[in-house]
């Protein structure tokens, strides 16, 4: 109770001193401070709630008012514990990180908002978890969407960054509306009823209403996700927020579409048909391939990240739908397999996405660009930077031993396991989903060889490149904290796995299967099919490393450096037109899946006056097809305008005309409540 009130205070201070304190120094260090302090205690509630106390059992707080006569309630489960831990480790890093970032914003934005909005986001993101009836969770989640779309809205001089924010309380209110109806049918009306009192109501809901149900929710919380193909707001949204704002929405808000889909799925409704765990495992395949096959083609930085969120939600949402699927079957050593590998998975994109977003603001801090054609060369002039995106590059292309690959392991062990099952459905989505699952993998490691290379490998190609100095000291602490997370999340396997068994234990008729590590480090799978120990792996590369100074001492090699021009054709000066781009390192691949970006060409030679055999420049510009918005939201926007169109002839004016409108409405309510 004490971290919990620790919690809460810190955050209020944070947000309220941001408001007094001003625009300078004094109220950036009590707006950091205070998220700072309530994500250190945030952490460490998550922390003591989910190991293991002198009984064996986790640590579980009675349901508690908020508020008296509120109706507003909170509980701390595991499940709750486990995201409580996300917001308080990505938050500290978030907190550290914005205290120098937003140097930037003063006498240009107001500080005042970013601070106290970024305070009151920490708080609904700790309260969302721990919510305890609808009603609670409703308000909180308005609370979260509203600071969202405040910190979005920072840079509100600039047209695109208005038309992000748009786009996304757009989408938010339109999955809240669908909350909300969700939440009144589970409930029985009832939104103070605790969800205790939801899970009895769903056990007597009949299979038509629990199949609507759990179709609101799965809308709700995708348009929060950003699963295809209502992730069109995320892109837009990510890249023209400030950078640390970046990571907490890319590394938290939209975990919580997770969060809620387990709340709801696996806790109130407890299981169901196996369609809910294929529509689920084939949102996830489809969003996982799209959002890295779009990445791919991005040549800003925050947008390329934007989109990889998208991909790594489809990821987890794989391994949670092929947990539903053997769960409806009865395999719950498959099911929790399933289910850890997504939740490991929230964890580790939470850890490596936040350290990129966090990476990449260091880069627009250092050279004013997102625009990967303009970096170049950084990896000299922000070494720590560098080192840290690199970390973050290679967790998330899954490499080992780091954190990315331990749990999209896990979600291929789980996959596989889909053999066994004797359906034919199921005989066709597995090998399927495993194909998907395994395209992505390859192209996110395509992906972050041109952004890490692009970036900072090479020589600068803009005068603000070359000039570029590393971050300051507490935006490096920020990066440095997340990627050793993403080296102890991938280390540590046999520590997090049983504990995720912990947190899972309970929802959905599932028991604490408990998971066999061989020597304590080895994971074997339930289903035979592979053994894994990135401890054991990560033990093996060191070793490796350490040989090839003793070969080389061995064999008495020169150690002497020696500093030459590279090859360039014959060409002695190496100029930055001669460096590869991201445009041609993505060129094959936009060649390859040319059917589904649809790209429109236009060149453009101009020659030269005398003599049409010299050139005097040469103008290329390509573009993808924006399949969603141009063949789904364009329609809908079009259908939006015309119904309003109509319904502004409604506004006649006229007082008798209201009053006809009004006992008209009236007259609907009381037949509706009637019937």
């Amino acid at each position: 109770m004490t971290l919990l009130i620790l919690m809460v205070t810190a955050y209020v201070a944070g947000a309220v001193g941001a408001l007094l304190f001003g625009e300078g120094a004094a109220g950036r260090g009590v707006a950091s401070f205070g998220a700072a302090v309530g994500s250190g205690a945030g952490l460490a509630l998550g922390l003591t709630a989910i190991a293991p106390g002198e009984s064996g059992q986790m640590l579980i707080l009675a349901p508690m008012r908020l508020l008296p006569l509120t109706g507003m309630m909170l509980r701390l489960d595991g499940l709750s514990a486990f995201f409580l831990i996300i917001v308080g480790l990505i938050g500290l890093a978030v907190a550290l990180y914005g205290f120098s970032y937003s140097t930037a914003y003063e006498g240009r934005y107001s500080l005042r908002m970013l601070g106290a909005m970024l305070n009151v986001l920490l708080l609904s993101l700790s309260m969302q978890v721990m919510a305890d009836n609808a009603l609670t969770f409703l308000i909180v989640w308005e609370a979260m969407s509203l600071s969202a779309y405040w910190l979005v809205l920072t840079e509100n001089d600039k047209g695109e960054t208005v038309r992000a924010a748009v786009w996304y309380i757009a989408m938010t209110h339109a999955g809240f509306a669908a909350l909300v109806a969700m939440f009144l049918l589970l409930s029985g009306g009832d939104l103070t009823a605790s969800f205790a009192g939801m899970r009895e109501n769903a056990a007597a809901l009949s299979p038509a209403m629990r199949n609507v149900i759990f179709l609101l929710a799965l809308f709700g919380f995708s348009t929060k996700a950003g699963v295809v193909p209502l992730h069109v707001w995320l892109p837009m949204a990510h890249p023209v927020a400030p950078s640390h704002v970046s990571a907490l929405m890319s590394g938290v808000v939209i975990k919580m579409g997770i969060y809620g889909l387990l709340r709801v799925a696996l806790d109130l409704l407890g299981s169901g048909p196996v369609w809910w765990g294929g529509i689920v495992l084939g949102a996830g395949a489809v969003s996982a391939v799209l959002g890295v096959l779009y990445a791919l083609m991005e040549h800003d930085l925050k947008r390329l990240l934007a989109y990889h969120s998208v991909e790594n939600i489809g990821i987890i949402l794989i391994g949670i739908g092929s947990g539903m699927i053997f769960q409806s079957y009865g395999l719950m050593a498959l099911a929790s397999l399933g289910f850890i590998g997504g939740l490991y998975h929230t964890v580790n994109h939470a850890a490596f996405k936040a350290l990129l977003f966090l990476g990449a603001g260091s880069v627009l801090h250092a050279t004013h660009t997102s625009n990967m054609e303009k970096m170049g060369g950084l990896i000299k002039r922000m070494p720590v930077t560098a080192f840290c995106f690199l970390i973050g590059s290679a967790a998330i292309s899954a490499l080992p031993p780091l954190n990315g690959f331990a749990s999209e392991w896990i979600i291929f062990q789980s996959l596989l396991g889909g053999f066994n099952i004797p359906k034919p459905e199921v005989a066709v989505m597995m090998p399927i989903a495993v194909g998907m699952l395994a395209l992505t993998s390859g192209l996110a490691a395509a992906c972050f060889v041109k952004a890490f290379g692009i970036t900072f490998l090479a020589i600068p190609r803009s005068g603000e490149a070359g000039k570029a100095s590393e971050a300051p000291l507490s935006m490096r602490a920020a990066m440095v904290l997340l990627a050793l997370a993403c080296v102890a999340l991938g280390l540590t396997p046999f520590i997090v796995v049983p504990a995720l068994g912990q947190v899972i234990a309970g929802l959905g008729h599932l028991s604490d299967i408990p998971v066999r590590f061989t020597l304590g480090l080895s994971l074997d799978s339930p289903n035979g099919f592979g053994r894994m120990s990135p401890t054991l792996i990560g033990a093996g590369l060191l070793l490796l490393l350490a040989l090839v100074p003793m070969v080389m001492l061995l064999l008495r090699v020169n150690w002497k450096v020696r500093v030459g021009e590279s090859w360039g054709c014959g060409r002695l000066g190496q100029t930055p037109r001669m460096e590869y781009t991201a445009t041609a390192f993505a060129e094959p691949l936009r060649r390859v899946f040319a059917e589904l970006y649809r790209p429109t060409r236009e060149l453009t030679i101009d020659f030269h006056p005398e003599s049409k055999y010299f050139v005097q420049s040469i103008e290329y510009r390509s573009e993808i097809t924006p399949w969603f918005e141009k063949y789904l939201y364009e329609p809908c926007l079009w259908l939006v305008r015309l119904l309003a169109t109509v319904v502004r002839r409604l506004q006649s004016g006229s007082l008798n005309a209201y009053l006809v409108y009004v006992t008209i409405a009236l007259v609907i309510l009381l037949l509706t409540a009637r019937i």
